[in-house]
């Protein structure tokens, strides 16, 4: 259980680094290898192939008996025994990923401002959950994992620098198409 609960957190962070960039560009409007709608499409998909691995994550190690993880360390941050300030950053990972995964599964309901507001969390959230990666997993530094998380953290600067740059051009109708598309 603890190489399948590894395996699922280190996929479960690219797939949500592969989330975050493609939410980046969805919003921008630009058509880069699919048009504005199948890059939504694809968001939410790595979106939630990627909050599926966090549970799978999750659950396989409150089944393995040396992680001794409790329900109450996935709800509570840092009130674990094993390592509480770096799986407490799993927590707050864990706990932001359910409101935003929440918030996008009822956005019809709560509507865009709500959505929205929710959504960026995500901002939050990617960073917190590297720092989790960094210091909870026994292969935190093997090279093979530094690779990745420099790979991953790379794209995620790349696209929020692209982001916040006089050059980001947010199209409002993309969300609208995703929406029903999606919806």
């Amino acid at each position: 259980m603890w190489a399948f609960g590894r395996g699922t957190g280190i996929t479960a962070l690219v797939l949500l680094t592969v989330a975050v960039v493609a939410g980046v560009v969805a919003r921008s409007g630009r058509a880069v290898v699919l048009p504005r709608t199948g890059i939504a499409i694809f968001h939410r998909g790595a979106a939630l192939t990627a909050t599926a691995l966090v549970a799978l994550h999750v659950g396989s190690l409150l089944l393995d008996p040396w992680a001794q993880l409790r329900l109450v360390d996935v709800v509570v941050p840092f009130a674990g025994s094993y390592r509480p300030v770096w799986v407490g950053f799993g927590t707050v990972a864990v706990d932001l990923l359910a409101a935003v995964t929440v918030s996008g599964l009822l956005r019809h309901r709560i509507g865009p401002g709500a959505f929205r507001a929710v959504h960026w969390a995500t901002y939050g959230l990617w960073p917190v959950a590297l720092v989790h990666v960094l210091g909870a997993g026994t292969d935190s530094f093997r090279p093979w994992l530094l690779a990745v998380l420099v790979v991953c953290a790379g794209a995620v600067a790349a696209v929020v620098g692209w982001r916040i740059s006089r050059g980001f051009t947010e199209i409002g109708a993309v969300g609208n198409v995703a929406g029903r598309v999606l919806g």
